[in-house]
């Protein structure tokens, strides 16, 4: 019974629609769920880190609540001046500088700031390679190297970084740059190249613009059927509602900019959600067409948010059968 009431978690970015993934979480864990491990891209990464640190879910909706998302929007003084955004963007390469977000962060995580404080114990039936033990996995692209890249995981294998030293926030951070709305991370580390040691520098961004959704992430590929499931939260309708889809109006070269990046987003993912062992194990989350970058929301709709994420939790219990699931797509 106990292991009926484990579940892996994918998060799924989408700024400020997050508070839903709240909603959702909440339902679960009133359900007696708990998580062993947690991934997330963006908003996803910022609720992750907040279950994988043991947050309950009164605290995390009471945190949502009192939080002013405009503040999100911390400008440079560059951006105070006459036609300031944009040459932020020309300069900076991103309107916000972000860094209000991980003050933020380290205020509601505490004591737990490194990924060493969320390093899973030994567990010798576990798939996992000790190098990606960890509670908590947070995507970002990193686009000096054309890659996606997961923290903890690749700190060592990519960067030759200790990935237990690093901090849950700077993760979260590079995970969370929207491009064009969020100044990019430039993460610097040293590199061998033709046998010299040099200083090499990464641009990291939203990780949603190579995988938003990778809900596969825990998946075993040893040939044994799992032992908990993973379940997926995603902020949008489920598969087949496109042709219920008005097209949005795309005038200008940043709205151009904006749609291009969305549709580099979200198309790779939608392909995955088709999938039937996908479909079956996602919880679709209808955010209402509230956009990412709405961080002016008004209580009513943070409030509507985070019960359309409550209501399509409890829709997807009652009808969750593991055993099912297993059967249909996780046999031998």
């Amino acid at each position: 019974m106990a292991d009926e009431l484990r579940a892996d978690v994918v998060l799924e970015g989408g700024g400020v629609k997050g508070i839903a993934l709240v909603g959702a979480i909440s339902v679960l864990m009133e359900a007696g769920y708990t998580f062993p491990r947690v991934a997330g891209t963006s908003a996803g990464a910022i609720v992750g880190a907040l279950l994988a640190a043991d947050t309950s879910a009164d605290d995390m909706r009471s945190i949502m609540a009192a939080t002013d998302y405009r503040l999100f929007q911390d400008e440079s003084w560059l951006d105070k001046l006459p036609g300031g955004k944009i040459v932020s963007l020309l300069f900076e390469d991103g309107i916000y500088e972000g860094e209000y977000l991980k003050t933020w962060l380290d205020g509601v995580l505490g004591d737990i700031d490194l990924f060493d404080h969320l390093a899973l114990p030994d567990d010798p039936n576990s798939a996992l390679p000790p190098d990606q033990r960890y509670r908590l996995v947070v995507n970002v692209s990193d686009v000096s190297l054309g890659r996606l890249v997961r923290f903890p995981w690749d700190y060592d294998r990519i960067y030759g970084l200790d990935p237990g030293s690093q901090r849950i926030v700077d993760a979260v951070r590079a995970s969370m740059s929207i491009p064009f709305f969020f100044e990019p991370v430039r993460f610097e580390y040293e590199r061998t190249v033709d046998g010299r040691r040099r200083t090499a520098t990464s641009v990291l961004v939203d990780g949603g613009m190579l995988s938003n959704f990778p809900v596969d992430v825990f998946d075993r590929h040893d040939g044994r059927a799992p032992r908990w499931p993973t379940f997926g939260i995603k902020l949008s309708d489920r598969p087949g509602a496109l042709a219920e889809t008005f097209p949005k109006d795309v005038d200008g070269p940043l709205e151009l900019a904006k749609a291009m990046v969305a549709t580099m987003t979200s198309y790779r993912d939608a392909m995955h959600v088709d999938r039937p062992d996908v479909r079956a194990r996602t919880i679709f989350v209808d955010t209402m067409g509230v956009k990412a970058t709405d961080f002016d929301l008004d209580a009513a709709t943070q409030t509507a948010l985070f019960d359309s994420g409550v209501d399509a939790a409890r829709a997807f219990l009652d009808s969750w059968d593991f055993d099912a699931y297993v059967a249909a797509h996780r046999s031998a």
